[in-house]
């Protein structure tokens, strides 16, 4: 099948991975993806395979696609995240104004029942904002699912101290009160609040010993019930006696009290329940009303051991006998419709049986008595279209298909032949390389009738189409000419059309260094500085020596306040050629700001320098890095131990940094 293949071309991936050979994998991938495009799983993995081999775009456009097929798969944001990562655009991998990607995966997490996974990611949504109202109800959903009901509580209050109208903190609050007050249930159910009462932990476990009872522990609509009783013990006379009341079945237990008397004990003693349920009227009354069946007596005989054998022998599969129709009351038209149709019908499935046997130009021929026979049945003319298919005849697959469609629409075929017909069309013009027709021959089959697999080709096409066309767009002259006009508009300041004629060149030539540096020049002429960096850093990524790069990357990380990083790119151009006029400057000048730009600056622009400093995974890392904490306390309570801890370069170099950001003070 279809889905079999698919698998077995993501097991051959996953076994060229872990040998470490990246473009067998992607290309295992990529075959599971054209069987199966709904797959999110296929391009979670060929984007770890495009991330392995170097192609940090591919699988970025991988990762993206997985998060669009299935939103609640948190890997699918790893990927993601990693190849931003990759890619430098580290805004962009954490999320950075944009913490969102944080809560949504750790959504994901706590639903796919991984708390802890899901705890990091809402604390790492807190830290990277922390005037996001659904970060603190992350993190309290989270450490509620753990347990951890006083820290749960403390982050409903965090986030309430800050929004105190929050419908969901609120919520979240009230819920995780309510359990850590009761995690069984309300008291005064008659025991059932505490741990050893009605559907508590001891009488759980003792149902899980219970072969009798274990089958229940399983059932979904069983478990609701216990879950209501859990949560409010009080209801379970209430609940039992309605229950009693509808079921005939039930309703005699009712005023049995020897019964209702039992009932009570195991209220008020769980461990009873193995000795009590050894009644046979009590394990029917549970058994009834969890759902199941009346038991069948203990008594029963049981089956002979012959019997059991002779029942688990496998059936030996009889081809069905086709039921004769009759055609005595049909006129001598109907009579003669029906022959026809039954002989062409024969040819039909003598040609499927060769085809089976890979005998082509035999199905061929008996497909064609099947026409010859029955001319208006387009079910022949996409058997042959198959064969041709499977023969790599894409022309004469192509016809067959679009004379079957012309057949169908005539003869009034139903609506799915039709589609399927088109569809084949369609792959038939995906093998050729024309995917824009293939595209067109999709949609006309959705029109037809609604296909999911065809749709998920669909998306695979289009995807394949726009990956074909940037490739086809690559013209290094032309990207000349364009960069050249952006030059032009760019002297004249009319900043807009220089960005635009520079975006052209770089889809005209994506690996071009100094065209993206020129990009990112014009871009900070229109205030869009995140662009400007986003360009500058793939820049640095085709060329990592290209000085003038790294000058423009620490102008705009001191634009933005971010005079950590921007010290850094200086350092590192001054690494390659340490006479740059550019990146002296621009050392000296956040040198400077670092050690007397702060005492200038509002309380709000501090705020603003720590906020970006703190969405800055390298500034994350440090602070989490205990010997750094202990440094930085070291200043405040021991400065002794402080300085000579700053004897050590790279701490130094870490302590350097922390002040560069502004996370760190001095005075």
């Amino acid at each position: 099948s279809t889905m079999t293949t698919a698998e077995e071309f993501k097991a051959a991936g996953n076994e060229a991975l872990k040998k470490g050979d990246t473009s067998k994998a992607i290309e295992n991938y990529t075959k599971a993806i054209n069987a199966d495009g709904a797959n999110h799983v296929y391009y979670s993995n060929r984007s770890a395979a495009y991330l392995k081999q170097g192609d940090a775009n591919n699988a970025l456009e991988d990762a993206n696609a997985c998060t669009g097929l299935n939103p609640d798969f948190p890997k699918g944001y790893s990927r993601k995240g990693a190849a931003l990562h990759s890619l430098k655009r580290y805004n962009d991998s954490t999320d950075g104004a944009n913490h969102v990607y944080y809560s949504n995966r750790s959504a994901a997490y706590l639903k796919q029942g991984d708390a802890n996974n899901a705890l990091e990611d809402a604390s790492a949504c807190i830290g990277l904002n922390p005037d996001f109202p659904k970060g603190y109800s992350r993190k309290g959903a989270a450490l509620h699912s753990l347990k951890r009901y006083n820290d749960s509580i403390a982050s409903y209050n965090d986030g309430l101290a800050k929004f105190p109208s929050d419908a969901g903190l609120k919520k979240g609050l009230a819920d995780v009160q309510r359990e850590k007050e009761n995690p069984y249930g309300s008291p005064g159910g008659g025991g059932g609040g505490a741990p050893g009462g009605l559907f508590g932990p001891q009488m759980m476990a003792q149902m899980a010993m219970d072969p009798r009872l274990r089958k229940y522990l399983n059932d979904p609509d069983v478990m609701g019930k216990i879950q209501l009783v859990q949560q409010n013990p009080s209801l379970m006379p209430t609940i039992m006696k309605a229950q009693m009341a509808m079921d005939p079945r039930l309703r005699k237990y009712l005023n049995d009290p020897d019964v209702m008397g039992k009932i009570q004990l195991v209220q008020q003693n769980p461990s009873l329940m193995p000795t009590i349920m050894n009644d046979p009227k009590m394990m029917e009354m549970l058994s009834m009303m969890m759902g199941g069946e009346q038991p069948e007596s203990s008594s029963a005989p049981a089956p002979a051991p012959a019997a059991a054998a002779k029942k688990a022998e496998p059936k030996k599969e009889e081809k069905p006998v086709e039921k004769e129709e009759d055609w005595s009351d049909l006129s001598p038209e109907e009579r003669k419709k029906k022959e026809t149709q039954r002989d062409a019908r024969l040819k039909k499935e003598a040609g499927n049986e060769l085809y089976k046997k890979k005998e082509f130009e035999k199905a061929l021929a008996a497909y064609d008595e099947a026409i010859a026979i029955d001319p208006t049945n387009m079910t022949f003319l996409s058997n042959k279209a198959a064969v041709y298919f499977t023969q790599k005849k894409y022309d004469e697959c192509i016809k067959q298909c679009m004379d079957a469609v012309e057949v169908g629409k005539a003869n009034m075929a139903p609506f799915e032949d039709r589609a399927k017909a088109l569809t084949r069309c369609a792959k038939a013009y995906q093998k050729k390389g024309d995917l824009g027709k293939a595209i067109e021959l999709c949609k006309d089959a959705q029109l037809e009738s609604y296909d999911k697999a065809t749709q998920r080709l669909l998306k695979t096409i289009e995807l394949d189409k726009k990956k074909k066309d940037a490739s086809d767009y690559q013209d290094d002259t032309k990207a000349d000419e364009a960069k050249q006009r952006g030059n032009d508009f760019f002297r004249n300041k009319e900043w807009p059309q220089a960005v635009a004629e520079y975006e052209d060149a770089v889809k005209r030539a994506p690996k071009n260094a100094p065209i993206r540096n020129n990009l990112s020049a014009a871009l900070c002429k229109i205030m869009d500085f995140n662009g400007a960096r986003r360009e500058i850093e793939k820049a640095l990524d085709i060329d990592p020596k290209y000085v003038k790069a790294w000058a423009r990357k620490g102008d705009i990380e001191m634009v933005m306040k971010e005079f950590h990083k921007a010290m850094d790119s200086y350092k590192a151009g001054l690494a390659l050629d340490p006479s740059n006029a550019s990146c002296k400057q621009g050392l000296q000048k956040v040198t400077a700001q670092i050690n007397y730009g702060r005492a200038n600056m509002t309380d709000e622009q501090k705020k603003e320098q720590q906020a970006h400093a703190m969405a800055d995974p390298e500034i994350q890392a440090i602070l989490s890095d205990p010997v750094t904490q202990q440094v930085l306390r070291d200043f405040a309570e021991n400065p002794a131990a402080a300085q000579q801890a700053m004897n050590d370069p790279i701490m130094a170099a870490k302590i350097q940094k922390l002040i560069a950001s502004g996370v760190v003070e001095t005075r």
